[in-house]
């Protein structure tokens, strides 16, 4: 059970944040006072690993049901019983976190509350273990998130865990932090009690001095309470003012990011009420006044920091917007300013109805409005800041009449404000102070404005001077606007009397003062061109128009000078310029009104484009003058609401200024004026859209319009476009249709006005240089133009010009196509029924390469496809016209319509167009190819998506989607892909496959007979072809190590393990059809990669299927056996090793054909190929089909064995073929060879005999030397019959011409006849006789052939010294004269070209000396016991041998003694009874002194020994038979002399017996 459990754990340690295994072993290692407690521990931990092991997966949690208890058990036993550990309780709370994770809602609802019960039992008990404790706290933080309910009404848990953050160490603390933030959401549906409970809860922690603590309070704070909860936006906001960032930046986020989130989309903003906000904000404030939580300066108390106090600020502003119903998320000035009107409704109607703030008995009457403006004026006083100084100003703005007279008895402190460092801070200050001082009476306002120019006169404080600068100007302007006001009244008829006597005289005191700074450096010099813009907004400019001093017209040619100088900066030029442009509002007399416009519109400098915008402003509030909307109170008057007054003069030179515009700087050569008039007339489109003027020349505008569209500026083409949009939407119905029809007429014809460029034209502006001309961008009017012949319908959409009166610099980029965007997104309903058209070509054109087209078809395509399922809707559309497009003749058309296609395909389901897959594969192929590198990046990544998207619509998951994605995909991966001749897209192709082996699975199945062949048919395809050539011109070594590399390579490739994939998926219906293909292939297949894959196959078939595959066993052996004599090795080797495994699934019959097939091989064909493959095979049946060699044992092993005697060639060194044949027999027979020799004797007598019957020399040879192993291993064993089948074989062999390998036969024969001499002796019926054999063999033995004569020679000893016949006579007639031809040949002494030729000769005297060998060797073997041949030839012997005893060399001198010894041994005269001692003399006279050469030489010691042998030998027979006197006195003395020399041998053997037989002789004398 125990090692169960251990198996269990470590295939579940992907649910375990460790490894159990360490403490297991510690387990097992423990004492024996632990052993009880830890065998406790371990059923524990295997109780708790078997439940682990059924519930944790996610689709076992479904067994989930009816086992509540059995989970709960193993919980709490795991945490709380009483053999548990801390291993098992971490073990324990894993599991209760993947319950949380993985659970079912309805399975994990019963088993909550205990699981709760038991975390926070656990938490409160196990205090020691912080890695427990964590994974405790962390749990319930989970289960809070699957069951909210559970937690809700439980806050007594939430101080806890507050608490617990309080105190733990970091770690824990951490975990405590991050349960708690999983658990806010269980808190947001509070109500009642319980949410005053937690509001003070929360309250309590957010001022504790744990930074962790503070962070998560926040998080509450921000969550669990609505928007609109004004104490949580409390706390929030005093939580905006902390030290740390983690806890204010967390406060500020969630103040202001109110509506964020997509559960918001489409509900109402909700804040809180402004009156309520602020009384709550107020009571607060007024709270800590009295407590020791205010905040104390050097100058000043405040009831908040001045972080928080600047937040509560800003809030109380967004409250005010939102209750003002406005966007309260606006945060820059300048759109908070436009709010101001809407603002100043909502305040007017909280001061008009007297609202105080409710239950607020602590601010007595104040109102809201106050109570804002009262804190404001706090935090102001005390720490400043710009957007607290706007807030105030924009509150008294929006209602100064009642609210700026509030503010009299603070002007000081205001006016302190207007010398702040800040520039900002100083003009809304002035203009704070303008709108207080002006609600003073006559003499106080006189005496302000007089103490104001005081101060700006006086230069010693540039600050001060500053400030009242511009409250000059916001004073004089506010005051005129309100003398023109009373003056309207009194028109009305309800005087008002105007608080300043002489306003003539002071205000022209004030515009001279004014004036007087105008050229003084900045900032003055800025805040007088503010001032004289504010009074002349407001009214005309108390100064005539011309004549001596400030003027007028000297004050516009001033601020005009200063718009083209260098030493102003743009802030300057600004304010100049708008300055410019309001004289003419205030004044509806201004002399100068087109001298002004006349300078602004000259007034173009290059690079300056943000001017001309507000030129363009100025322009426009200029040319209407007075009924301008620059005259209202931008504080009060939305620019929608303005009204001109009636009593004004009316100055509106709209009609001139247009003029001006359209017929003279609109057709202007320089593109900077052009670009400037296209922004002039851009706002006054804009602005005047109402204007009367503007509306008669609509036709006018949008022709000036188009004619700008044209310029390289993508600015120019930016604001046209936006004119041309605005001029479609003045018009009506007839005249939105009238300017499509001019629009698209004067594109179509090309009717504008030509540019005359002269010498000093600008035709290129900035980096435009060369875009077009060179051909590297491409005008996009060309793409629209071929969009709208598309579509067939010129009334609907542009066609562009030929601008064949252009120069190529003028070409258009991207302006017809911002033209186009606009007015097709205001006429999309025309263009609806040709989307089908449209939407595939603007798909493409947006990764267009070309920058300018790309962002103008964008623009088109976000202007007309506003709904996201656009793409799926005309989605074949657009795969057709990318597919068409991937082989323009344009490389941009290329490229754009690749990455175009990649984005299509990116995630995107293609079941519906998977029939248009092979075709974009095919195309991406060829595009693959392309000349331009950048075609093929594209292309490249397109094919890579392709490539993922095609392998995830094969997943089995997909059905018969996916069934039919392979089925039209495979055929052009294998057809194109894999065989193309570019590498990437082979190696693309190779890898999609790949991959969709490993994911389709059974899909593929289907599939594999085309697969595997034309995989099989890559391998040899793809590799490289320097291969081949390398491999024809390497020697044999170096092919056969080459060509089994590449093999390797090829069985390691991608192609092979994506075979190897699909064999995973066949069965007897897919092999019904792979097979013939198979072996087709395997018959005709070209390369070597192909034929060692196909090996391959079949051996993964053989061992993967077996029992499918025995049908089609035969064929594939049929196949692989056409292919076994292959001229490559590695080849062979390859199909060998596949039948060595396929004949395990083979039949019998079968495989009983094929060994017949390799037999006959081996017998019948003399190439080297058929013997190589027939060893090949049985080698590798016989290593991995051992069954089967026992099957057919009788077959296979007398083949081995034949084999095994192979009869090497002369040119080889060793039998190289001989080991694979010994391992078959070595491991199929079992003892040793002899044992298996007698168990299939019948067999191998059977085939050695069809060996030597065969016409084959070198076989006959083999079985032979097969023959002669048979009988050397049976000695005495080999009886008849057997041996009469053998010697007769081997004899029907002999007769006719020598063969190389008949030796064999020879030496056979001699080792039958030695070793069965006895049986041969016994006459039996068809057993030849030893009179037979030795005829037969001395026949041999004359044949001319001197290496076949001495083998048969050998034979003929042979036979004759075993049978100890008698044949020396006709042995003697062919030896005699074979001895004494060699003789000749060697005797005699050679001269130095005789030794030459000796060297030369080398082999031939090698010959010689072997001939001389065999002939006295067999001399001696001959030599009978018969008296009669004895007496005819025992004097001529010893002649012959004694005579080359002194002649020869020594291994022949060797040869002559050890015959010699022969020779004494069996001469019968040595003995007694056949005693002549005569003729025994005669003999030892001519052996003596023979032998007595022999013993003295000192060149060769075997010599002596062989010689001193002989001589011991003669003299004991000589002792024996008593015949001594037959050695003469003059033989022994030479005796005595040679043996006595011999005392001086080096061996110590020779001269001890020489020396004893000098004694034997010297007894004797």
């Amino acid at each position: 059970m125990w090692n169960c459990c251990l198996l269990c754990m470590k295939s579940h340690q992907k649910f375990h944040a460790f490894s159990p295994f360490a403490d297991g072993a510690k387990l097992v290692r423990g004492s024996a006072a632990e052993q009880p407690r830890m065998a406790a521990g371990k059923r524990m931990l295997c109780d708790l690993c078997l439940y682990a092991r059924t519930f944790l997966t996610p689709l076992r949690v479904l067994l989930l049901r009816h086992r509540t208890l059995m989970l709960l058990q193993v919980v709490y036993d795991g945490l709380f019983g009483g053999n548990t550990n801390a291993k098992l309780r971490i073990l324990s709370l894993q599991f209760v976190h993947h319950i949380c994770g993985t659970c079912p809602d309805a399975k994990i609802k019963p088993l909550g509350p205990m699981l709760l019960n038991g975390l926070t039992k656990l938490i409160n008990e196990y205090k020691e273990d912080p890695k427990l404790l964590s994974m405790a706290y962390s749990a319930v933080g989970k289960l809070s998130g699957r069951m909210p309910d559970l937690f809700t009404k439980d806050l007594a848990l939430v101080q806890q865990f507050f608490e617990a953050m309080r105190k733990e160490d970091m770690d824990v603390r951490l975990s405590i932090q991050e349960a708690l933030s999983m658990m806010v959401g269980a808190y947001t549906n509070l109500e009642g009690a319980q949410l005053t409970l937690m509001e003070a809860l929360v309250g309590s922690y957010l001022v504790k001095p744990e930074v962790q603590v503070r962070q998560v309070a926040v998080k509450f704070a921000s969550n669990v309470f609505a928007p609109d909860h004004i104490p949580s936006r409390y706390l929030l906001l005093l939580s905006a003012g902390d030290p740390r960032e983690e806890v204010y930046g967390e406060a500020q986020k969630a103040l202001r990011s109110f509506s964020v989130g997509p559960e918001n989309e489409g509900t109402p903003l909700k804040l809180p009420p402004f009156p309520v906000m602020v009384s709550h904000i107020m009571d607060k404030a007024s709270g800590r006044m009295k407590t020791p939580v205010k905040f104390v300066t050097t100058t000043s108390v405040l009831p908040f920091n001045p972080t928080a106090f600047l937040e509560i600020i800003l809030y109380l502003r967004m409250c005010l917007a939102h209750s003002a119903g406005v966007d309260a998320s606006c945060q820059s000035l300048v759109d908070m300013q436009d709010q101001a009107p809407a603002l100043g409704r909502y305040v007017r109607e909280l001061m008009a109805n007297d609202i105080t703030a409710p239950n607020s008995p602590k601010n007595g009457d104040l109102n809201p409005v106050e109570m804002y403006i009262s804190l404001i004026e706090q935090l102001l006083s005390a720490a400043g800041g710009l957007k607290v100084m706007y807030c105030l100003l924009e509150i008294v703005s929006v209602y100064p009449e009642k609210l700026a007279a509030s503010l009299v008895e603070k002007m000081d402190w205001i006016k302190s404000l207007m010398t702040a460092n800040k520039e900002e801070m100083r003009e809304l200050a002035a203009q704070l102070f303008a709108l207080v001082v002006v609600t003073l009476p006559g003499p106080e306002l006189e005496s302000k404005i007089q103490g104001l120019i005081k101060t700006a006169k006086d230069p010693h404080n540039p600050e001060a001077q500053h400030g009242s600068l511009l409250a000059l100007g916001y004073l004089i302007g506010r005051y005129l606007d309100i003398a023109k006001t009373k003056k309207e009244l009194q028109i009305m008829g309800k005087p008002e009397s105007l608080p300043l006597p002489g306003q003539d005289e002071a205000i022209q005191a004030c515009v001279e003062t004014i004036g007087t700074l105008l050229d003084n450096g900045s900032p003055l010099s800025i805040a007088a061109v503010i001032a004289l813009g504010e009074i002349g907004r407001n009214g005309a400019l108390p100064i005539p128009d011309e004549g001596p001093g400030l003027t007028k017209k000297q004050l516009v040619e001033n601020l005009l000078a200063r718009i083209p100088s260098g030493k102003e900066t743009n802030k300057a030029k600004e304010r100049a310029i708008r300055t410019l442009g309001y004289f003419p509002v205030g004044d509806g007399a201004f002399s100068h009104q087109k001298m002004l416009l006349q300078g602004l519109m000259e007034s173009v400098e290059a690079k300056q484009i943000e001017l001309q915008f507000t030129i363009g402003e100025a322009i426009t509030n200029a040319s209407v003058g007075t009924k301008s909307t620059a005259a209202r109170d931008l504080w009060i008057v939305a620019e929608e609401d303005y009204r001109p007054r009636e009593d004004v003069r009316d100055n509106d030179v709209v009609p001139w200024v247009l003029d001006q515009i359209l017929n003279k700087h609109v057709n202007s050569v320089n593109p900077h004026v052009r670009q400037a008039s296209c922004i002039w007339l851009l706002s006054l489109v804009k602005k005047l859209s109402n204007h009367q003027e503007i509306k008669s020349k609509l036709k006018e505008i949008q022709s000036a319009f188009i004619s700008i569209l044209s310029d390289n500026d993508e600015l120019s083409q930016d604001v046209a476009s936006k004119g041309l949009g605005l001029v479609y939407e003045l018009g009506s119905e007839q005249d939105q249709q009238e300017l499509v029809s001019i629009l698209v007429d004067t594109l179509m014809t090309g009717k504008r006005a030509k540019h005359e460029v002269s010498g000093d034209t600008e035709v290129f502006q900035g980096s435009s240089i060369g875009k077009a001309p060179d051909g590297q961008g491409l005008s996009t009017y060309k793409e629209l133009c071929s969009l709208a012949s598309d579509l067939s319908q010129p009334d609907l959409i542009y066609k562009f010009m030929n601008l064949a009166n252009h120069h190529a610099m003028w070409n258009t980029k991207k302006g017809a196509a911002f033209g186009f965007n606009v007015i097709a997104t205001k006429a999309g309903e025309q263009l609806a029924p040709f989307m089908s058209q449209l939407v595939p070509r603007l798909y493409r054109y947006q990764f267009d390469p070309n920058t300018g087209i790309r962002q103008a078809m964008t623009s088109i395509w976000n202007a007309l496809v506003t709904d996201k399922t656009m793409v799926d809707k005309y989605l074949t559309e657009i795969l057709q016209d990318l597919i068409n497009n991937l082989t323009s003749n344009l490389w941009r058309i290329r490229e754009s319509s690749c990455l175009a296609l990649n984005d299509l395909l990116r995630g995107r389901q293609l079941d519906d167009v998977v029939d248009m897959l092979p075709e974009i594969w095919e195309t991406l192929f060829r595009v693959q190819d392309d000349i331009k590198e950048s075609v093929r990046k594209a292309a490249e990544l397109a094919l890579k998506t392709l490539s993922k998207v095609c392998i995830r619509m094969c997943e089995p998951c997909k059905g018969a989607a996916g069934q039919k994605t392979i089925a039209v995909l495979l055929p052009c991966l294998l057809d194109k892909g894999i065989i193309s001749t570019v590498t990437e897209v082979r190696a693309l192709s190779i890898n999609t496959l790949v991959k969709i082996s490993k994911s389709a699975g059974e899909l593929l199945k289907p599939h594999t007979p085309k697969l595997i062949p034309a995989l099989l048919e890559s391998l040899s395809v793809l590799e490289p072809q320097v291969l081949n050539y390398l491999s024809l011109r390497a020697t044999d070594q170096e092919k056969a190590a080459m060509d089994s590399a590449r093999l390797n390579a090829a069985k390691s490739s991608p192609m092979m393990e994506t075979i190897n994939m699909c064999i995973q998926h066949l069965d007897v219906n897919v092999l019904a059809e792979l097979v013939p293909k198979l072996c087709e292939l395997i018959k005709s297949g070209l390369g070597l990669g192909t034929k060692g894959g196909c090996a391959s196959v079949v051996v993964s078939l053989a061992t993967q299927c077996p029992q499918d595959l025995m049908p089609y066993s035969g064929k594939l052996m049929s196949a692989l056996l056409n292919g076994l004599c292959d001229r490559n090795s590695v080849v062979q080797k390859s199909y060998a090793f596949a039948l060595g495994h396929l004949v395990r699934t083979a039949r019998d019959t079968s495989t009983e054909k094929l060994l017949q097939k390799l037999t006959g091989w081996y017998m019948e064909k003399e190439e080297a190929a058929y013997r190589t493959g027939c060893t090949l095979t049985v080698h590798a049946i016989s290593r991995y089909s051992p069954d089967v060699v026992k099957k057919h044992e009788g077959m296979v092993l007398p083949l081995a064995f034949l084999a095994m005697h192979e009869v090497p060639d002369d040119d080889k060194g060793e039998k190289e073929d001989s080991n694979p044949w010994r391992e078959v027999w070595q491991e199929n027979v079992p003892g040793s060879i002899s044992g298996g020799i007698r168990l299939y004797m019948e067999e191998l007598i059977d085939i050695s005999q069809k060996a030597l019957q065969s016409p084959s020399w070198k076989m006959k040879a083999q079985g032979a030397a097969a023959m002669a192993s048979i009988a050397k291993q049976q000695t005495g064993s080999l009886v008849p019959p057997h041996l009469g089948m053998v010697i007769g074989t081997l004899l029907q062999g002999l007769p006719g011409r020598t063969w190389t390998g008949k030796e064999e036969l020879l030496k056979a024969i001699g080792t039958v006849v030695s070793s069965c001499s006895k049986q041969l002796k016994d006459p039996v019926p068809a057993q030849p006789s030893i009179d037979e054999i030795i005829q037969a063999v001395l026949k041999e033995c004359r044949k001319e052939n001197v290496k076949y004569k001495i083998i048969a020679l050998k034979c003929a000893a042979d036979v004759v010294e075993s049978t100890k016949e008698d044949r020396f006579q006709e042995l003697a007639d062919i030896l005699f004269p074979f001895i004494k031809k060699a003789s000749k040949e060697t005797v005699g002494a050679r001269s130095p070209k005789e030794e030459e030729d000796e060297d030369e000769n080398a082999k031939a005297k090698e010959l010689h000396t072997e001939t001389l060998v065999c002939a006295f060797s067999t001399l001696g073997k001959a030599w009978p016991r018969s008296p009669d041949t004895q007496r005819c030839y025992r004097f001529e012997v010893c002649k012959l041998m004694c005579d080359r005893l002194k002649l020869s060399t020594w291994k022949v001198q060797h040869a002559v003694l050890q015959s010699m010894n022969a020779y004494f041994q069996g001469l019968l005269i040595l003995e007694k009874e056949h005693s002549d001692i005569a003729a025994l003399k005669e003999i030892l006279t001519e052996a003596c002194p023979a032998l007595v050469h022999s013993l003295e030489n000192k060149s060769y010691a075997s010599v002596r020994a062989e010689a001193i042998t002989v001589v011991e030998i003669l003299l004991k027979k000589l002792e024996d038979s008593e015949q001594w006197e037959s050695l003469t006195l003059d033989n022994r003395n030479l005796l005595l002399t040679s043996l006595a020399a011999m005392e001086l041998d080096s061996r110590p053997d020779l001269r001890d017996k020489g020396l004893l037989l000098k004694k034997k002789l010297e007894n004797l004398n």
